[in-house]
Formats: C-alpha cells, sequence, structure tokens
C-alpha cells in the first residue's frame, strides 16, 4: 500500500495533468516498477473502462481513478513489459492501441546537447515527425523545440485532433519535447497544440519540421519519410564538387513554378513538379542554360508571396505535388546536366498564426523588440539569430536542401535587410549594437557560420547573395575577413545597364558611364549579373517594355542588352519570359506567354539566347576569369559621342580571348575600326542584327582578318561594319 504522500504526489500529477501542464507525463502514465509489482497508468478522457493485455498473454481490467485516469497493478511481476490497452467508449465502441507511455525517449543526450549548443548540422533527423520503429513497434517519433511552454500535445487524424490524449515529455533544460506514437503512419495530418506558460488559449501550431504539409491554404503538418526516393544522379553529384565554381561557366534561369507554363485543357493550373521535370528539362537543356534557379519552394500560405514568406522551412510547397515529385524534377535535370538553385530565405517570416511567431506563447524564433523583430518592409518577423537553437535552426535548413533535396546552390534573398540594423528603418526605430553602429553583430556571425558549413559539408555547392549595398567581401572566405558567399548579385551592375539600355539612343551619350562604371568594382566581389524577377514586376514593365522605340527597335535593343550581357564579367541570370522577350510585365497568376513565339522577332531573341549560351560554355574566355583584373581589357571605353563600346575577354589559358564590340545607337556604322590583340583571321561568333534573330542581317560576313595596324593600344585592328542597335563577339579562329 502506497504512503499517503506517494498518493498525494500521484495526485498531484494527475491534476497537472488534467490540466495539460504536465511535462514528465511519462513519469504518471504508462508502466513503472512498483514495490513487489508493476502498476499500468493511461489517461484516456470519456473512456468508460480499458483492460490491460500483456504481450505474454492475459486480460487485465483497470480501475478508474479519476476523469479518465485509469490503473492497473500487477503484483509479482519484477520488471516491465510489452502491452496493449483496450480502450472502450460509450456506445460499444472500443480500440486496441500500444501505449505511448511505455516507451523510452528518441532523442539521446547528444542530440539535446548540440541542439543546445546551435551545433546540430543534422537537427532535421531528430526533430519533427519520423517514421521508425522503435522497440520493435512502427510508429512516428514527434520532437518539437517550445522552452517556455507549459505543455505541449500532438494532435492529428490520429487522435480527433484531441489535445488532452497526447501530451509530449520535456527534454530536461533544452526545451524539446518529445513523443514516440505507435501504429500512427505516413500521411496522417497533425500540428502541436502548445499551452503558454502565461496562461490563455493553446496554440495550434504547424511542425517547424515538417517534411511535408497540406495543400495551402489548410495548414496541417503531414508525416513523411525522407528515405523512400531513390536518387540516379550520382555522377552528377560527384562532379559538381570538381574544380573552382568562378572558374566554371554559370548561365541560370530563373522560374517561378506555377507561373512558367500552365495547363490551359485542366483549369489553367500550374504544372505539377514531376510535369515541369521534363517540360522545363527539355527546354532548358535546349537553351543552354547551365542552371535552374526556383523562386522559394518552401511551404508558404500566401501564394502571392511568390515563396518568400515561408511559413514551413522543411517543406516543399504542396501547392505543386508530393515532396519526392520535387525530389524528381531535381533528379531529372541533373540527368539532363542541369544544376538547381533554389532562393533561401533567412531574413523573414510571416505572422501567421500556425507558423513561427510567437511559437510557444512568447518570441521564440523572433526579436521580442519590435525594433529588432518586426521587418516594416514586409510586414514580417526577424529571425533572432543571437540564440543558438535559430542560428542551428537555419543551418539545419539549409544543409537540409543540398543533403535531402540535392539541390546545387543557395541563393540567400534580402542580405542586406540582415547585416544592417537600420535597415528600412527611422531614427529611434532600430537598436545599436554594443559599440553603437548599425551592423548586425548577430547576423554576421550566422551568415558566416551558414558558409563555412556548405563549404566543409558540400564542396562544390554555391551559396548566394542578394545583397544590394557596398558591404566589403561578400564573397570573400571567412578565414579573409569575408562573410563566405561564393557569389553575390551585382545589384549596380543591374541598375545601371537598365537605365542605360532603358533610354532614347539620342541621349546615350550623356549616360556613356552607365555601362562602364561597373567595371571600377566588378573583380571586388565574384560576381553575378541578376536580371532576375524582381525586374518586371510592380509596374516596372518587362524588360522588352523597358526598351525605347518602335517593336523592331525593341528587340534590337533588348538582344543586345542580352550579349552586352553574356560577354560582360560575371556570371550570368535570367528571369524567365526575358529569353524570348516578354512584352508584358510578369504575373505569377497566369502563364508566360508562349504564343509570341509564334512572332519571328521573339523566335530570333529565343534563338540568339540559346546561342548566347551555346557560346559561354564553348569559350572560357567568358567565364573562366570572370573575378580577375586580367580578364578583362577595355578596348573602346570612351566614343561616347558614337555610342559605342568595344573590350577583350580574356582566358586564364594565354592566347585565348573574345572582342565585343556594341553599336548602341541606332545609325549603322561602316568602316569603324577597332584594335584587336593580334593579327590575323576572326570569325565574327554573334551579331544581334543577324536575319535569324529578327535583325536586318547587316554585319561583316561571318569573319575579318586584322591588320598589322596598331589601334586603342593593341598591336592589330580592323574596320568592321557594326549594325545599329547591335553587339559583335569575335573569337580568332
Amino acid at each position: 500500500m502506497k504512503k499517503p504522500a506517494e498518493r498525494q504526489q500521484i495526485d498531484t500529477e494527475i491534476q497537472a495533468l488534467l490540466e495539460l501542464r504536465h511535462s514528465e507525463p511519462h513519469h504518471l502514465l504508462g508502466i513503472h516498477q512498483d514495490g513487489d509489482g508493476v502498476v499500468v497508468r493511461a489517461y484516456r478522457p470519456d473512456a468508460t473502462a480499458i483492460h490491460v493485455v500483456p504481450d505474454f498473454g492475459g486480460r487485465v481490467p483497470m480501475t478508474h481513478r479519476r476523469d479518465g485516469v485509469f490503473e492497473a497493478r500487477l503484483n509479482g511481476r519484477s520488471q516491465v513489459f510489452n502491452y496493449l490497452l483496450e480502450v472502450e467508449y460509450p456506445g460499444n465502441k472500443s480500440f486496441t492501441l500500444r501505449d505511448p507511455y511505455s516507451f523510452l525517449p528518441t532523442l539521446g543526450e547528444l542530440d539535446l546537447y548540440y541542439a543546445g549548443q546551435g551545433r546540430h548540422e543534422k537537427l532535421w533527423e531528430r526533430m519533427g515527425a519520423h517514421p521508425i520503429h522503435h522497440n520493435g513497434v512502427a510508429g512516428v517519433s514527434f520532437a518539437v523545440w517550445a522552452p517556455t511552454a507549459a505543455g505541449v500535445s500532438v494532435v492529428g487524424d490520429f487522435n480527433g485532433w484531441d489535445g488532452r490524449l497526447h501530451p509530449m515529455r520535456r527534454m530536461g533544460a533544452s526545451g524539446i519535447w518529445e513523443l514516440f506514437i505507435p501504429e500512427v503512419g505516413e500521411g496522417t495530418r497533425y500540428k502541436f497544440e502548445i499551452r503558454p506558460n502565461h496562461g490563455g488559449a493553446p496554440l495550434l501550431k504547424a511542425d517547424p519540421f515538417a517534411f511535408r504539409t497540406e495543400v495551402p491554404p489548410a495548414t496541417a503538418s503531414v508525416v513523411h519519410a525522407l528515405n523512400r526516393f531513390s536518387w540516379s544522379d550520382t555522377p552528377w553529384m560527384s562532379a559538381r564538387a570538381e574544380g573552382e565554381p568562378t572558374h566554371k561557366p554559370w548561365s541560370v534561369y530563373e522560374v517561378h513554378i506555377g507561373s512558367w507554363r500552365r495547363v490551359v485543357q485542366d483549369g489553367d493550373r500550374p504544372l505539377t513538379y514531376r510535369e515541369l521535370a521534363h517540360e522545363l528539362g527539355d527546354y532548358v537543356k535546349r537553351m543552354g542554360f547551365t542552371h535552374v534557379e526556383l523562386l522559394p519552394v518552401s511551404e508558404h500560405p500566401y501564394g502571392p508571396s511568390w515563396g518568400y514568406q515561408v511559413g514551413n522551412y522543411y517543406a516543399p510547397t504542396a501547392r505543386y505535388g508530393h515532396p519526392d515529385d520535387l525530389r524528381y524534377l531535381i533528379n531529372h535535370l541533373h540527368s539532363q546536366g542541369i544544376g538547381v538553385i533554389v532562393d533561401w530565405v533567412p531574413g523573414h517570416f510571416p505572422r501567421d498564426a500556425h507558423a513561427l511567431g510567437n511559437f510557444d506563447g512568447t518570441a521564440l524564433y523572433e526579436h521580442a523588440d519590435p525594433r529588432q523583430g518586426s521587418q516594416p518592409d514586409w510586414g514580417t518577423l526577424v529571425f533572432n539569430f543571437g540564440r543558438n537553437e535559430v542560428r542551428n535552426f537555419l543551418i539545419a535548413n539549409a544543409l537540409f536542401w543540398l543533403e535531402e533535396y540535392h539541390v546545387d546552390g543557395l541563393r540567400v534573398d534580402a542580405v542586406a535587410s540582415m547585416l544592417y540594423l537600420d535597415y528600412s528603418r527611422k531614427h529611434g526605430e532600430w537598436v545599436p549594437n554594443r559599440w553603437g553602429g548599425r551592423e548586425n553583430e548577430e547576423a554576421i556571425t550566422f551568415l558566416r557560420e551558414l558558409n563555412d558549413a556548405v563549404r566543409r559539408n558540400h564542396p562544390g555547392v554555391v551559396v548566394i547573395a542578394e545583397e544590394s549595398t557596398a558591404w566589403p567581401k561578400v564573397s570573400q572566405p571567412t578565414h579573409e575577413g569575408g562573410l563566405g558567399f561564393h557569389f553575390k548579385w551585382n545589384m549596380g551592375w543591374m541598375h545601371d545597364t537598365l537605365l542605360y539600355f532603358s533610354k532614347d539612343p539620342i541621349y546615350r551619350q550623356h549616360h556613356h558611364n552607365n555601362l562602364t562604371f561597373g567595371l571600377l568594382y566588378a573583380f571586388s566581389e565574384n560576381f553575378m549579373l541578376p536580371l532576375s524577377h524582381d525586374e518586371v514586376v510592380h509596374g516596372k514593365g518587362s524588360l522588352y517594355g523597358r526598351m525605347p522605340g518602335d517593336p523592331w527597335q525593341k528587340q534590337a535593343n533588348l538582344r543586345a542588352l542580352l550579349a552586352w550581357m553574356w560577354a560582360h564579367p560575371g556570371k550570368k541570370l535570367l528571369f524567365m519570359g526575358g529569353e524570348f522577350g516578354q512584352p508584358s510585365e510578369w504575373s505569377s497568376d497566369r502563364s508566360l506567354d508562349w504564343h509570341l513565339l509564334e512572332d519571328p522577332g521573339h523566335r530570333g531573341i529565343q534563338s540568339l539566347v540559346a546561342d548566347l549560351n551555346r557560346l559561354y560554355r564553348e569559350l572560357p574566355a567568358l567565364y573562366d576569369a570572370d573575378s580577375e583584373p586580367m580578364g578583362f581589357q577595355w578596348v573602346q571605353p570612351d566614343a561616347a559621342a558614337a555610342n559605342t563600346f568595344a573590350f577583350i575577354r580574356r582566358s586564364r589559358t594565354p592566347g585565348r580571348h573574345v572582342v565585343c564590340v556594341a553599336n548602341l545607337s541606332p545609325v549603322p556604322r561602316e568602316n569603324y575600326r577597332v584594335g584587336f590583340p593580334r593579327h590575323g583571321h576572326y570569325q565574327e561568333l554573334v551579331n544581334t542584327d543577324a536575319q535569324e534573330y529578327g535583325g536586318s542581317g547587316m554585319g561583316n560576313g561571318g569573319q575579318i582578318h586584322t591588320e598589322p595596324q596598331p589601334w586603342d593600344g593593341q598591336e592589330a585592328s580592323a574596320l568592321l561594319t557594326l549594325p545599329p542597335l547591335s553587339v559583335v563577339w569575335f573569337a580568332p579562329g
């Protein structure tokens, strides 16, 4: 017989359980040694009777102690044993189940230690929901971080979304709550019901580590096993680790999955991941791009955010199919020799009630002070990068996409908003750092840790910064004082170049420096030249629409812009639709205007881009010294009155070079002398005015022969025919 103090302690624990604030329900429930026997307790609200069915046989009735708490004592048993519970409900309904509270924890001490230190680089393998066999029983292990919660329960399809049935246990001081639930499997919907320590209504939260979700606007997490897909891209994965990324060609086709192409015959729906795999793969291969960059694929509650307000960082959006369908897409692109970059958004997250904000009733993932934790531009919340667990959540997430989805690169969104404490904030709306400055030291530490982790774990994978300021050494290694990114988007080049090309040619001589200024800093970073989705939305119009003149001139200007970009130092990125000159501004709610390819002019732009990509990949002079001054030399930088430019791109291999000459006026220029590095035969590799591209057909007949007459500081020169609004490339041959 138990002593009064022991009975009182049990009654106290039962009361805490009934109030759903027991942090260690396994201490009360399940099977425990008790004197000369064992005691089994179960909590099944609304049950009329429960029997214990031991694995060794028999059937033992349980006594209803109070308010759904049942208890059975088996004397003479010196060890605990496996058992089932037979639970009866009114109306002769009964269920037989394994007791979740008879299982040991699925998390080990090392997992908890490294998670608390912020150094668990495979945290997703322990957190979230995992179908496993535990002590020989199939089920799902659940784990969630909610350090200030008074109690946490798993709710879902398997328990009628009743938070009383599956309270979790708190794993010491880690703030992590854990529970193994037998006989739950893949495809099960679930959430965490979190009871804030300060009281109030419970919070119903999606799993931050969920690997699958419902299709929005539904918000439940879905149990998903990560080990079902069979990859076949080993050759690709091995090859990508070879060589230095800056010495390779990068021609990136930026894609929004939902609007690249739609199925008109089926309600104008977007393509699924599997449909996209073959259609996009065939198209990108034919166009010659080296990589596809996908706008954020993580689940997001608000479609018009294009994925930039992430609700579930570890789950691909269910809008386009099952998570393994996204794997199929990436695997197929790899089989076609196409790399995959995904946009990744660690700077901010939305305020949706089911997501990360106020997760356990406190500012957990975000800063509590709105001057630090609120992003005024987007109405979102900012991660607290000073917290070990938050940094670990994000760094593990980056590694998750690289390891579980074989992604080849991450483009990190809005890096400037992370680096500066006063980003988009007025005086008094931000908190200075410890030195009184505006630099976010915690975010800087996070970014360096992120980039070091990627370089250490996944050689050949790149991390690309969308960073719009003059922050130094963004793309230099951390041991050299840099942030550690591999590439940085060259936003200055984008702005200046589009400004120049948008001007009527009569005014371009006054904006000549817009195309020359960028070469003053072109080698200070490893740059990528972006003509991205941001340049064709919010009233900016399309690339085609920003070009001046009548339709012929618009097409000619756009062709010249693209050939200028492909010859310019820096890796290339072009948003979908730009490759065929879509006139209308991009809308995420409809397909690209593919019917335009029936027009020879738009088809010509597309053909030009395919040829630019082909030549770009064939000519190392156009890519292998992108970040080195030796890879570029001006020939004619100052011919503003004529709106002409000429420069040389040089390879790291001596003697290999390409000469680019641009005539960005509407006036043809005949017998126009340009200096060349050497005397001899040159091929005219590209002429954007060629008839097959929709041009007038003016040019140099496909080849020239330079004269031994020094010009422009070069040892030879040639008299060229420069078509109007054109760019021509020459290479020895």
